[in-house]
């Protein structure tokens, strides 16, 4: 797990391909999601997943522990995480209910059922993005989206951020509805990479600000990016990239802005040069 710039161009495969997680990497959500998340968490025991929701001794860290017993006991998330909004809704519930994907399952579909209430407004997440992407056409890095968002939000939501400026930028995009399985499962990442007609492997980069993007990732064979968008200090890191055997999923490099993983991009080309 290298955060450092250099080092981490200097160890990278340049890629042909770049894919992008959507919430929290690319554009901003926030505001939607966590009131979506706060309609949902309440009816944990009238959809039947109070059972399912893990043990906090089986948690990979103290801090996913705590936001388990909290949940269980207060059926919403700690006022200190609404208020900071660094975690994603697909961690959330990976924490909460870690493997089950029966149980994950009922859990997007109730997210889904209160985020329709509340979607539409989408921004950049830091600006810089548009620029980014053209700069990658030039290099002729085939382009991707991948997010657990369903197709009916994030097609809205991708024609209006900055008034459909990004529209024809990416080869493909993959939505949670579209594989039967969503990250941390591959499947998403290996079918945008049928789609694109290019194999598995360290030439294509996945870029995402969650451990379930990054498992997703390393589970696919392919390049490991994770976008610290959110701040997070090293104590976190490690409690969330632990290496364990476990929880052995870290990634390749870690980038803190698109500024940097511009910089990550470019030395990595330039020494293939």
């Amino acid at each position: 797990m290298i955060n450092n710039i250099e080092l981490a161009a200097a160890q990278l495969v340049p890629p042909r391909v770049v894919l992008f997680d959507w919430h929290a990497t690319l554009v901003d959500t926030l505001e939607a999601m966590y009131h979506a998340v706060d309609e949902m968490l309440p009816r944990l025991p009238q959809l039947g997943l109070m059972e399912n929701l893990v043990a906090p001794e089986l948690c990979r860290s103290a801090l996913d522990a705590r936001l388990v017993v909290y949940v269980r006991e207060h059926l919403q998330l700690h006022p200190k995480i609404k208020r900071e909004r660094k975690i994603s809704r697909t961690d959330i519930f990976e924490i909460l209910f870690g493997g089950n994907e029966d149980a994950k399952h009922i859990a997007h579909e109730a997210f889904n059922e209160a985020y329709r209430r509340h979607y539409g407004e989408v921004h950049p997440f830091e600006g810089g993005e548009l620029a980014l992407l053209r700069e990658l056409h030039e290099y002729d890095v085939k382009l991707g989206i991948l997010t657990n968002r369903e197709r009916e939000f994030f097609e809205h939501e991708f024609a209006q951020v900055e008034n459909g400026a990004w529209l024809g930028l990416f080869d493909t995009t993959l939505c949670g509805g579209d594989t039967f399985r969503r990250k941390p499962n591959p499947e998403p990442i290996l079918k945008a990479l049928v789609e694109l007609k290019e194999l598995a492997g360290l030439e294509c980069w996945y870029i995402g600000d969650s451990a379930t993007d990054v498992a997703a990732a390393r589970r696919a064979q392919v390049t490991s990016i994770f976008f610290n968008g959110a701040g997070w200090d090293g104590a976190w890191l490690a409690e969330v990239f632990p290496g364990t055997e476990a929880h052995p999923y870290q990634p390749h490099a870690i980038v803190d802005s698109f500024a940097e993983f511009k910089i990550l991009f470019e030395r990595c080309w330039a020494r293939s040069l």
